[in-house]
């Protein structure tokens, strides 16, 4: 059994020198992000590994739910920035076998197309939030349309 935890990153300032790729977190989008990690740790929700965007906004939601979830293995995907959900689930796809509990931290639409794509129900996914979905498939490879199960939600 494979397990995803899809986060979309935190509410981010409108504008920022540098264009949208160096967009910070709001202070709002801060205190959201510190939700979302205080949420997945109470609920034991730890995954092996974090793959997220290179943008700023999404590097500083990882970076503060990884420091809560003492997570130590974090990598940049620079796949992820502006992605559809094709791409994103060619990422998922390419992931080793032998971790069994994944993280993505991205943008939207993508993430919640994906989340969509994956398990056929519709969650509003507004910035900051995480979804888990659990797979009956042994390789990540086999993650397919359909083939995704919800099974938590959490929305700062």
């Amino acid at each position: 059994m494979k397990k995803l935890l899809l986060i979309r990153h935190a509410e981010a300032v409108s504008h920022a020198k540098g264009g949208d790729f160096a967009r910070p977190l709001s202070d709002q989008g801060k205190q959201d992000a510190v939700k979302t990690a205080v949420y997945l740790k109470s609920h034991g929700f730890v995954p092996e590994s974090m793959v997220i965007s290179p943008a700023l906004r999404t590097a500083t939601t990882a970076q503060i739910i990884a420091d809560h979830l003492h997570l130590s293995s974090v990598s940049f995907n620079d796949d992820i920035y502006e992605a559809s959900e094709k791409v994103l689930l060619k990422v998922i796809n390419s992931w080793n076998n032998q971790q069994n509990f994944m993280a993505m931290v991205g943008h939207n639409p993508g993430i919640a197309y994906l989340s969509y794509n994956l398990s056929n129900e519709i969650r509003d996914v507004m910035p900051g939030t995480a979804l888990i979905l659990t797979f009956d498939v042994d390789e990540w490879a086999h993650i397919t349309s359909g083939t995704g199960t919800i099974t938590h939600y959490f929305a700062p």
